[in-house]
């Protein structure tokens, strides 16, 4: 990348529960550069995986994104958010419970911030969901890149049993409502 690229690229951060399926989601999207699996939102200076599942760090497994605005706004991939997982359910999602899992946006800036709030605000208003949507929306605070073995973990394991049975429907199901989105390659 160079460095004019690396200028007009943003930043999003984003937890909807493990992350490598939110990982594998945004990895597919036009625009998106890249979808780091980490940590954010805790107390612990450079948490592990351990730490953080025990739940006691209060940091969330969550992607950050590098993304080009002028292929995929902002507002895209909060829409990409809020259809990908259960924003209703709080500190959960599916089997993985615990304040690691929770719905949680990390934004970068005020605009990030309110164009959250409103896109939470509006879809709570629309009835869309019996229950109120529970997303926490808060500023960035540091981000932690997970280890190794968890970057493009889907990708690298697609025939493990959680990938097989939990992530692969999820994007394949992702991939359908998303299919004018997603990058070139996954289209074929």
């Amino acid at each position: 990348m160079t460095t004019n690229q690396s200028e007009n690229l943003a930043k999003a951060t984003f937890g909807t529960g493990c992350f490598w399926c939110t990982e594998a989601l945004y990895e597919s999207l036009d625009g998106v550069i890249s979808a780091v699996s980490g940590y954010e939102g805790g107390h612990k200076a450079n948490p592990t995986y351990k730490e953080v599942c025990t739940g006691t760090t209060g940091h969330a497994e969550c992607v950050e994104v590098t993304y080009d605005p002028k292929k995929i706004t902002y507002q895209e991939l909060l829409e990409a958010f809020f259809r990908s997982h259960d924003p209703t359910s709080l500190n959960r999602q599916g089997n993985d419970v615990g304040t690691q899992y929770r719905s949680v946006i990390f934004y970068h800036n005020d605009e990030q911030k309110q164009l959250a709030e409103t896109a939470k605000a509006e879809l709570d208003k629309s009835g869309a969901y019996d229950k109120p949507i529970v997303t926490e929306i808060s500023p960035t605070t540091t981000f932690y890149e997970a280890e190794d073995y968890h970057q493009s973990y889907f990708a690298n394991n697609p025939n493990q049993g959680y990938c097989a049975f939990v992530i692969a429907p999820k994007v394949d199901k992702f991939r359908k409502v998303f299919k004018e989105k997603l990058k070139p390659e996954v289209t074929q």
